[in-house]
């Protein structure tokens, strides 16, 4: 049974440029500092488009751990899927949703996975986890919001 969880995020961003800021290569290595993310195979700068793969090699927990995933739906510029097909999950699907929300637009991640060995890997997802992941994912999208242009003050 995989751990899911959803985060719902609003920006000043239009859907289309949250939609390629969130696709974007470059950006995700700036959101994912804090764990030395890079990619290393694959599409490694960019966007990435449906049915590319990128891996990543990045350090989490205190393990260097590499996982390759490819965009297996694209819906430009209203969701993608991305989905790990080496790496260290049993299971890994994240949805990016972009709906328009008034002037800006509600971003929706919707995360699926499983971890590897058997009962021990879901007390794993239940202690560590879950909890890890729905950070790791809410501090790449502070990260993005932060790349949006300021929103003029109106004329008084």
């Amino acid at each position: 049974m995989p751990v899911a969880f959803v985060c719902r995020t609003r920006s000043a961003m239009p859907p289309q440029e949250l939609f390629d800021l969130s696709r974007n290569i470059d950006a995700h290595v700036g959101s994912m500092t804090k764990s030395r993310e890079k990619a290393i195979a694959g599409t490694t700068t960019g966007l990435i488009s449906e049915g590319e793969s990128v891996t990543w090699q990045a350090w989490h927990l205190g393990v260097r751990f590499r996982m390759t995933s490819r965009i297996v739906r694209m819906e430009a510029p209203a969701s993608f899927s991305d989905e790990q097909v080496k790496g260290p999950f049993k299971y890994l699907r994240h949805t990016h949703e972009f709906r328009p929300d008034g002037s800006g637009t509600l971003m929706v991640d919707t995360i699926e996975f499983a971890a590897p060995f058997g009962p021990l890997g879901r007390l794993v997802e239940k202690l560590v986890l879950a909890r890890y992941m729905q950070d790791l994912i809410e501090k790449r999208n502070e990260f993005l919001l932060a790349q949006a242009p300021p929103i003029p003050e109106p004329n008084r």
